[in-house]
C-alpha cells in the first residue's frame, strides 16, 4: 500500500467494502423488506382474483376440422377443352388451389358472416353479428362504413386457422363470450367457404358453358359449309374414276367433314357434361369434425394467471426493496464520496506542496 493509502487506510477500506456486494448484502436487504416483498404479491393476486372472478368476461371457443373436397376435377376438365383449340379463356382456368388459411381470415368472408343472424343471450334474440359485436349501439362517434369496417377488423381477429401441411386439414377456432354464438360463428364460417367456394366454381363453369356454346354454333356452321361443299363437289364430278386430282379433293372435303363431326360431337358432350355440373349439388368443403358447444371456457385462466401475477409481485417487491435501499444508502454514500473527494486533494497538493505536510 503506498504512503497516500496509508495516510487514510480506514478511509480506502471502507471504499472497497462498499464496492463489493455479497451475497449476504442481498440476503440481509431482502430480510429488511420482506413485509413489502410479502405485500406486493398479496395484494397484486387479491386485484387479479377480484378481476378474473367478477370484472372479466369468460371466453368460450369452438373449434371444427375441415378439408377441400378437391370436387372441381370434371370442371377442369371441361374447361381444359379449350385448350384443345388452343384458345386461352380468362387466363388460367384450372381449378385454383384453394389457400383456406387466407380466405376464413379475408374481410370479405367477415362480411357475410356478419350480416347473418344469431342468437345471443346477452341481446335476448336473434340479431345480425353485426348488431351483436356493437352490442346494439351504432353510436355516434363513428358513422355505419367505419364501424362496420371496425366490427369485419374484430370478427377477423377471433378468428384462428392453422393448417397441417402433412395433412392439409384445417382447424378453426372461434373466440366468443357466449359458448352458443361461438358454435354458431364457426359453422358460419364453414358454410360460407363452401358458399364461396361453390359460386366460384359455378362462375367458372358458366363461362365454360357459354364458351362451348359458341364454339358449338361456329363448328356447326362450319360442318354445314363443309357438308355442301362435298355435296356440291360430289354433283358436279360423278365421274371421277380416272381423275386423282378429284379423288384427292374428294378425300380433303370428306376429312374435313368428319374432323368436324367429331369436333361438334365432342363439344355437344362436354356441354352436357357442364349442365350437369352446374346443378349437381356437392360439398366442397368436408367437415371432419363440426363444431360443437364448449362446454366450459378458455379465458381466462383463472390459476395461470392468479399464478402469474404473484411472480410478477414477488419481482416487483424485490425490485422496490433495492431501490428503497439505494434510495436510504444514497445520502450516506453522497456524504462518503465528499470525503473520498477531500482525501484525494489532501494527498495531492501534499504532493506538490513537500514542504507542508498538511495544506489542510
Amino acid at each position: 500500500m503506498s504512503d497516500k493509502n496509508k495516510e487514510h487506510p480506514k478511509i480506502y477500506s471502507q471504499y472497497e467494502e462498499q464496492d463489493s456486494i455479497t451475497i449476504m448484502d442481498i440476503i440481509l436487504i431482502l430480510a429488511r423488506y420482506l413485509k413489502i416483498i410479502i405485500l406486493t404479491p398479496s395484494i397484486l393476486c387479491i386485484i387479479t382474483i377480484i378481476y378474473v372472478l367478477f370484472i372479466a368476461k369468460p371466453i368460450y371457443v369452438s373449434s371444427s376440422k375441415i378439408m377441400s373436397s378437391n370436387s372441381g376435377a370434371s370442371i377442369s376438365q371441361a374447361m381444359g377443352l379449350a385448350a384443345q383449340f388452343g384458345i386461352n379463356i380468362s387466363g388460367d382456368q384450372n381449378e385454383p388451389n384453394w389457400s383456406y388459411l387466407d380466405i376464413l381470415k379475408s374481410r370479405t368472408v367477415a362480411r357475410r358472416v356478419l350480416d347473418r343472424k344469431f342468437y345471443s343471450h346477452e341481446l335476448g334474440a336473434e340479431k345480425s353479428l353485426f348488431t351483436i359485436l356493437t352490442n346494439g349501439d351504432q353510436g355516434s362517434q363513428f358513422n355505419l362504413e367505419e364501424l362496420r369496417s371496425l366490427a369485419v377488423t374484430d370478427l377477423v381477429e377471433i378468428v384462428s386457422v392453422e393448417q397441417d401441411m402433412r395433412t392439409s386439414i384445417i382447424t378453426m377456432e372461434i373466440a366468443a363470450q357466449e359458448a352458443i354464438l361461438s358454435r354458431d360463428i364457426n359453422l358460419a364460417f364453414v358454410e360460407e367457404l363452401d358458399a364461396f367456394q361453390r359460386q366460384y366454381n359455378k362462375t367458372k363453369t358458366g363461362e365454360t358453358r357459354k364458351f362451348i356454346e359458341a364454339r358449338i354454333i361456329d363448328t356447326q356452321k362450319e360442318l354445314v359449309e363443309a357438308e355442301e361443299d362435298l355435296k356440291v363437289f360430289m354433283g358436279r364430278n360423278r365421274r371421277m374414276e380416272n381423275s386423282p386430282a378429284l379423288q384427292l379433293e374428294m378425300q380433303r372435303l370428306q376429312r374435313e367433314v368428319e374432323v368436324l363431326t367429331s369436333v361438334f360431337t365432342t363439344l355437344k358432350q362436354q356441354l352436357e357434361t357442364v349442365k350437369i355440373e352446374e346443378v349437381k349439388e356437392s360439398d366442397y368443403v368436408i367437415i371432419l369434425e363440426p363444431p360443437e358447444i364448449p362446454i366450459h371456457y378458455s379465458r381466462p385462466k383463472k390459476r395461470s394467471v392468479v399464478f402469474l401475477a404473484g411472480i410478477i409481485g414477488i419481482i416487483l417487491g424485490v425490485i422496490i426493496g433495492f431501490f428503497l435501499e439505494f434510495f436510504k444508502n444514497s445520502k450516506k454514500e453522497h456524504g462518503r464520496k465528499l470525503q473520498e473527494i477531500k482525501m484525494l486533494l489532501t494527498n495531492n497538493l501534499n504532493g506538490l506542496v513537500p514542504f507542508k505536510k498538511d495544506l489542510f
